[in-house]
């Protein structure tokens, strides 16, 4: 089983306006403010009726949504009503225009089919009452969410601030455009870390390419105020790799050191020291921002960001930890000797009447992005492998499922 991270401690709060609100985790649970609808309303243009009919009325525009109160409706009577609008006391039911005839002549309304008591009468309370919980806390907000929202009367939101995260880019060896050459291979991780931890909830900064310069590392860890740093790289042990050594030299306490998961089983999870701790201002454990190592691989660093960083920064946002569920995987998939292997997989539809199952895709290599950029997931396959039709856990990628071009990638 792929261990993920710790859930971090209690999220902060903050209220934000209903405009910049979406994408955030609300921090507490929303109530309403006061019953949905908050009055009867009718449902339907039509007629508002009293009674049995038919029913005398008299011409004129009618009840319209928005307006006050209206006088209660003597039996016998109708009166037009439009949809929204706030149903006169006493009213029996609304009926719709295309249900009613009205005899404009002799001011009389005959019905179509027959009238059942409260049709068409949306009565106040009816989707929620007063302080009645609408959505808990921990949901991320989304355009129906806002909507809700307003609609219970609410201006702003109390949700979580989305963390901080900063990326450093470490290696002599990467490019930043053009095609590789002499020795050096163009940077994947910088393109591609940014978008991914933002589909997680993120306020990230562009990606600041250090190379293997220990004290640029080290400047730049102790200058950071995000929440999270990510580097990609030199967690080895390599002669070039200064991730632990900085580390060590800025106090920082190693929470995951190696994780026996391939690709990416030299990834690390740590805490730095806060400004005051590190200057010796302050004792105890570190306060200061965590760092997730990635290794330089790209699909080693897509296992770190799925089991180290994604589930630290869901709990620093306050966003539900992803539910684990399994799969059945539609082929034999070889293991690791003593490692969990983590393989790029697409979910497939059973067909006449089969079951739906997962496909492991073929470019899986640790240096590889091919298979991972067609996949919807990863497999958690355990040491020594799975046969096909065996279950294995699943951990899904934070977007769309993939694009038919995947099928030259399956195995």
């Amino acid at each position: 089983m792929a261990a993920r991270a710790g859930r971090a401690g209690p999220p902060a709060t903050i209220r934000l306006p209903l405009d910049r609100a979406l994408g955030h985790v609300l921090a507490e649970a929303l109530g309403a403010l006061t019953d949905l609808p908050s009055f009867d309303t009718s449902a339907m243009d039509g007629w508002a009726v009293a009674g049995p009919g038919p029913w005398a009325f008299e011409t004129g525009a009618g009840l319209l949504a928005g307006r006050g109160p209206a006088a209660a409706l003597p039996d016998g009577t109708a009166v037009r009503i439009a949809t929204g609008a706030r149903v006169p006391p006493d009213t029996t039911a609304v009926i719709r225009s295309e249900h009613a005839h009205a005899d404009e002549d002799k001011g009389m309304l005959h019905v179509r089919r027959p009238v059942v008591t409260g049709q068409d009468i949306r009565p106040r309370g009816q989707e929620c009452r007063s302080g009645e919980q609408l959505v808990p806390a921990g949901t991320i907000v989304t355009p129906a969410v806002l909507g809700l929202a307003a609609a219970a009367g609410y201006d702003a939101l109390p949700v979580v601030p989305r963390p901080r995260v900063d990326i450093l880019v470490l290696g002599d060896e990467l490019l930043a455009a053009g095609l590789p050459h002499d020795g050096l291979i163009r940077d994947a991780l910088g393109p591609m870390l940014g978008p991914w931890l933002r589909a997680l909830g993120a306020e990230v900064s562009g990606p600041r390419r250090l190379g293997d310069d220990a004290g640029a590392l080290q400047d730049a860890l102790t200058a950071s105020d995000a929440d999270l740093i990510v580097t990609t790289g030199g967690t080895a042990a390599g002669p070039v790799d200064h991730v632990h050594p900085v580390l060590d030299a800025l106090g920082a306490e190693l929470l995951v050191d190696g994780v026996a998961v391939r690709p990416g089983h030299p990834m690390l999870l740590a805490r730095l020291r806060a400004s005051g701790q590190a200057e010796g201002q302050a004792e105890g454990p570190p306060e200061g921002p965590y760092l997730v190592g990635l290794p330089g691989n790209p699909l080693a660093a897509v296992s770190g960001l799925l089991t180290l960083a994604e589930p630290l920064l869901a709990g620093i946002a306050g966003r539900p930890a992803q539910d684990p569920y399994r799969a059945l995987v539609h082929a034999d998939v070889p293991g690791h000797p003593h490692d969990t292997r983590l393989v790029p997989v697409v979910h497939r539809a059973g067909r006449a009447g089969g079951r739906d199952h997962v496909a492991p895709l073929r470019y899986n290599g640790p240096a590889m992005l091919r298979g991972i950029a067609a996949a919807d997931g990863l497999a958690v396959v355990e040491p020594g492998g799975v046969r096909s039709g065996t279950e294995v856990e699943i951990l899904d990628l934070p977007w769309a499922p993939a694009t038919p071009w995947t099928e030259g990638c399956f195995t």
